[in-house]
C-alpha cells in the first residue's frame, strides 16, 4: 500500500523538490499538488489522501487557514507544516491543530523522510494494534519511530544508509559520489560520510579515477 501525499506549496521549485523527496520514499505517492489553500480544499472535494505537506506562507489561503478549515471540515489526514517561519506564535498555531511534524526551510532530505517515517510508523501502530496499552499509546502520541536492534556510529542513520545501499543493488558497477548524490537526493558530503563509513565497513571497495582531466575522483563499487 502507498500513502497518498498533497503538496501545498506556492513556490514551483520547492513544490518541485518536495515532490521529489516524497518519491524518493517506496511508501508515498505524491496524489497532486496545489498552490494555495483554497486549491488543496478544492482538490480534497473529491480526493482523499492520507498526508498533506502543508506551506505557511501562501496567497489567497494561507497555510494556518487551510489547516483550520480541514480540522473544521474533520477531513481525515495528517499533516506536516513546511514554512521558513521560526517563530514561536506560528509553531504554537500549528501544534495546537494537530501538526505531525514541523519542517523549517531549507530542511535536508534526511529531515524530510523522518517525518514521512513518523507518519508510516504512527500509521503502522494503529493498523496493528487492535488493543493498545499505555506504551504502546506513548509511542503513538510521541510519534516515536521504530528503533533498530542495529547500533550505528554518530551521524549514520539507518533510514540514509539502507536508500544508499539499495542503490547499489541497483547498480553494481563502479559509481561515482555524484552520481550516487544525484539519484538518492542526497548532498555529496552525505554520500562521502556514509561511503567512507561503507569502506571502512567492508562492504564497499573504493577506487581513484585519475582520468578525469582535473581532480581525480573516488569510484565505489559493492565487493
Amino acid at each position: 500500500m502507498n500513502y497518498k501525499v498533497l503538496i501545498v506549496e506556492d513556490d514551483p521549485m520547492v513544490a518541485m523538490i518536495n515532490e521529489q523527496y516524497v518519491c524518493k520514499n517506496t511508501k508515498f505517492v505524491v496524489a497532486g499538488s496545489c498552490r494555495n489553500g483554497q486549491e488543496a480544499l478544492d482538490f480534497l472535494k473529491d480526493n482523499k489522501v492520507d498526508l498533506i505537506v502543508l506551506d505557511v506562507y501562501m496567497p489567497v489561503m494561507d497555510g494556518i487557514e487551510t489547516l483550520k478549515k480541514i480540522r473544521e471540515q474533520k477531513i481525515p489526514t495528517e499533516v506536516i507544516m513546511v514554512t521558513a517561519a521560526n517563530d514561536t506564535s506560528t509553531l504554537e498555531d500549528t501544534m495546537y491543530l494537530g501538526v505531525l511534524d514541523y519542517l523549517i526551510k531549507p530542511f535536508a532530505f534526511e529531515r524530510f523522510q523522518i517525518a514521512l517515517e513518523k507518519f508510516a510508523s504512527k500509521v503502522e501502530s494503529l493498523r496493528t494494534k487492535t488493543v493498545l496499552d499505555q506504551s504502546n499509546i506513548d509511542s503513538i502520541m510521541r510519534n516515536n519511530l521504530t528503533v533498530s536492534e542495529k547500533a550505528y556510529p554518530k551521524g549514520i542513520q539507518e533510514k540514509t544508509l539502507s536508500l544508499i545501499q539499495d542503490f547499489f543493488k541497483k547498480h553494481p558497477g563502479y559509481q561515482t559520489g555524484d552520481s550516487i548524490a544525484e539519484e538518492t537526493g542526497l548532498s555529496c558530503v552525505t554520500v562521502r560520510h556514509y561511503m567512507n563509513y561503507l569502506v571502512e565497513k567492508g562492504e564497499i571497495t573504493e577506487s581513484i579515477n585519475y582520468e578525469t582531466g582535473g581532480r581525480p575522483s573516488s569510484l565505489y563499487k559493492v565487493r
